[in-house]
């Protein structure tokens, strides 16, 4: 059983800059799948950034692509997701999420079905 616990949520202005950071408890952390995804409220929990396993490779949503920087640290067994630029669309709980796959395809790892371990959520509110 893996578990995943946020930080670094909050209220921020329009342009403004948080820091997620997400620490997990997977004894094979290097190898997994991460991702973050947002829920507003009343919409659907959608896919914002992934990291795959060994390989490293990056994925993000058209909607953050080049505000958000999704990054893992080793030794810390933590995910991060930096946010610039946000707007007031951004705003939403973030979770974060692992899966024992060390690999997912580009289509698949934006599906929150393909993740078996959740975080808690961290609120982020982006007004002006």
């Amino acid at each position: 059983q893996v578990q995943l616990v946020e930080s670094g949520g909050g209220l921020v202005q329009i342009g403004g800059s948080l820091r997620l950071s997400c620490a997990s408890s997977g004894r094979t952390f290097g190898r997994n799948v991460h991702a973050w995804f947002r829920q507003a409220p009343g919409k659907e929990r959608d896919f914002v950034a992934a990291l795959a396993g060994t390989g490293g490779t990056i994925y993000y949503a058209d909607s953050v692509k080049g505000r958000f920087t999704i990054s893992r640290d080793n030794a810390k067994n933590t995910v991060y997701l930096q946010m610039n630029s946000l707007r007031a669309e951004d705003t939403a709980v973030y979770y974060c999420a692992a899966d024992g796959d060390s690999w997912k395809s580009s289509a698949r790892l934006r599906v929150v079905g393909e993740y078996d371990y959740w975080g808690q959520g961290t609120q982020v509110t982006v007004s002006s």
